[in-house]
């Protein structure tokens, strides 16, 4: 995949729990309410219909104040792809302000682990420099970590 550094942001780490359980995580809506946003802050609602087109929206608690996300798949390449956004909601309704394309790569490291790569992709390179001094790689960093965590509480 080509990255354009003008408009993307990614990173990738290793995460120690394997990827059919990080995909789990990251597909059902009452493992979203544990890690999807950096704590403090909370997830409060999820619901996910787990199709290409179908919805993907959470509602988030921050500093006392709610904002509900709606978005849709993209695509969805089972425990090894998943591909969400805000430019639409269920329907394909367009929405009135976009913000990114999430991509999110799991990949099993033949260790018990997982290579995790984020991607989020961007209409301009301003809409790029905005998400990363809202702090991207602080934020979608400690999400992978708070993931990490939470999937090996889940390690049977």
């Amino acid at each position: 995949m080509d990255l354009d550094p003008k408009t993307d942001l990614s990173f990738t780490r290793s995460l120690a729990a394997p990827a059919p359980l990080l995909w789990e995580c990251w597909t059902t809506p009452k493992h979203i309410l544990q890690f999807f946003i950096p704590a403090p802050h909370k997830v409060t609602a999820c619901d996910i219909d787990l199709r290409v087109g179908g919805r993907f929206n959470t509602t988030f608690e921050v500093e006392g104040n709610e904002m509900q996300n709606t978005g849709v798949f993209l695509e969805i390449i089972d425990q090894r792809k998943l591909v969400f956004t805000d430019n639409y909601s269920e329907g394909w309704k367009p929405a009135p302000d976009p913000f990114m394309t999430a991509m999110l790569l799991f990949e099993d490291d033949g260790k018990g682990g997982t290579t995790y790569t984020a991607i989020a992709r961007h209409r301009s390179a301003e809409a790029r420099e905005t998400h990363e001094k809202m702090g991207f790689y602080d934020g979608w960093g400690t999400v992978a970590e708070q993931l990490e965590a939470y999937a090996r509480t889940l390690i049977r």
